[in-house]
């Protein structure tokens, strides 16, 4: 990977948690990185301090010095930005994680000819664990790929999909965390509801939850490990009944839908 030197603009939790891989990476290709954020000055203070970065409230004023614009900023902002930003680009890659600016979306507000990226990631990237959906522009090349994966891998695991694809797949990935927190939530509630305490039932619930997804990781399917918990006729069955009555499985593909439709501004 070449030298290269990486302008932020928005510094949210997932500007922070990209960051923060990529310092952890201590690549030598990366001379500089600088954050910007205009909405608010203090949080861009303490990101400078805390990271050791370049920090500046004017991110127009600071394209023409760097290799690679990322945008974390809310996707709302970005027609303004990528049209302001096409007046001053010159070939630079530009890789936005915001939920439904897809490629095409950019290419189509930026100069002909540059090289575009849209990661679909989750707020697991905070700890490095993301799964993080992408799908690259027209004139994305094998060293703007190495760039790509630079970052990715800088905060877990990825897999490069269709535009279509990453849309699609925007609340399995991306959102589907809040999901299963709300279940985990439920959970906890029910734990308190049988006398054991909060801190208890956080435990209780995560360990579940984790030992569970071990036993998916390890290669068994849903189905077979459902059936292992659940006999015929027993205490589990009586609990799975409950929800097969009541939609689960209906509404967590309803939530999939609702999530989308939403990213897409339908």
């Amino acid at each position: 990977m070449r030298p290269t030197r990486i302008l932020m603009i928005g510094a949210g939790r997932m500007a922070e948690a990209v960051l923060s891989g990529i310092l952890k990476q201590r690549h030598p290709a990366i001379e500089k990185i600088t954050l910007t954020n205009r909405q608010d000055r203090g949080r861009l203070d303490t990101l400078k301090e805390r990271y050791g970065v370049h920090a500046s409230s004017n991110w127009e004023e600071e394209v023409a010095d760097h290799d690679v614009i990322f945008l974390a900023s809310p996707p709302s902002t970005h027609d303004e930005i990528l049209k302001r930003l096409g007046n001053i680009i010159d070939g630079q890659l530009v890789v936005t994680v915001a939920a439904g600016i897809d490629t095409t979306f950019m290419e189509e507000r930026l100069p002909k000819g540059t090289p575009v990226c849209w990661i679909m990631p989750n707020t697991a990237a905070q700890i490095g664990e993301s799964i993080s959906t992408f799908t690259c522009g027209h004139h994305v090349n094998p060293e703007h790929r190495d760039m790509i994966a630079f970052i990715l891998e800088a905060i877990g695991e990825s897999a490069e999909l269709s535009e279509q694809q990453v849309h699609d797949l925007t609340a399995v990935t991306g959102s589907a965390p809040a999901f299963v927190y709300a279940f985990v939530e439920a959970m906890e509630e029910a734990a308190v509801e049988n006398g054991v305490t909060p801190e208890q039932a956080r435990s209780l619930v995560t360990k579940m939850l984790s030992g569970s997804a071990a036993m998916l990781a390890a290669g068994h399917s849903p189905q077979d490990l459902r059936d292992q918990v659940a006999s015929p006729g027993g205490s589990t069955a009586a609990g799975l009944e409950v929800l097969n009555e009541r939609k689960y499985k209906e509404a967590i593909k309803a939530a999939v839908k609702a999530t989308n439709a939403h990213a897409r501004g339908e």
